[in-house]
């Protein structure tokens, strides 16, 4: 399968710059490498000139084909509120943890819109994903996180056919969260959250 784009999503401040930009970077850099993609190197050139003279907060999506050939689009962003709580529910859906593809951001969406269809937005907020053993792998544009009480986030390792979130690597790098396999059960035992490095962390209750 080669009729795909890698995709990073940023956030920019003007006052700051690009959210967690070396993480974004150093992500598409390897995927590239190991998806046999041209051209990432120029990532960081191309980012920077769309967000030239901004006034405000922006989302910035960049994707990168295999031709090596960069797209960059922006839109302005608003950050929600810190006392957001999502509605959460479990996709029927299954991802396959033996999809090695899963493990990198792509616009192959197929399973994760299949997977947002199941609920109106009325419904949920975001939509999480179980692989094909039931455990908990991500959600439709999110990391999956739990405070079960012991002071350091549980979130899904890789292995069970999951993204490599930005968010994710750097709260594991800041040892704020440890890999653990995690069931729909465990999720209802602590506080759940879902984040991405556009959004931050959000707080979630899980829907029945």
């Amino acid at each position: 399968m080669t009729d795909f784009s890698l995709i990073e999503t940023l956030r920019f401040e003007p006052e700051t710059g690009f959210v967690r930009l070396p993480l974004h970077l150093a992500r598409l850099t390897r995927s590239a490498r190991r998806l046999g993609f041209a051209g990432a190197d120029a990532a960081d050139a191309h980012l920077n000139e769309a967000v030239r003279g901004a006034a405000g907060p922006l989302r910035v999506r960049l994707t990168l084909d295999r031709q090596g050939t960069i797209a960059v689009t922006t839109a302005p962003f608003t950050p929600i509120p810190d006392d957001t709580v999502w509605r959460a529910r479990i996709a029927a859906a299954r991802l396959d943890s033996g999809n090695r593809l899963l493990r990198f951001k792509t616009t192959r969406r197929e399973i994760f819109e299949a997977a947002r269809s199941e609920f109106s937005p009325a419904e949920a907020d975001e939509i999480i994903l179980l692989n094909e053993k039931g455990e908990v792998c991500e959600g439709t544009i999110t990391s999956v996180f739990l405070d079960d009480g012991s002071g350091i986030l549980k979130t899904p390792p890789i292995a069970c056919g999951l993204l490599a979130g930005v968010l994710r690597t750097e709260l594991i790098c800041q040892r704020r969260a440890r890999v653990s396999r995690l069931s729909p059960a465990d999720l209802e035992g602590g506080n759940l959250y879902l984040g991405n490095s556009l959004r931050g962390l959000v707080r979630a209750t899980l829907g029945v």
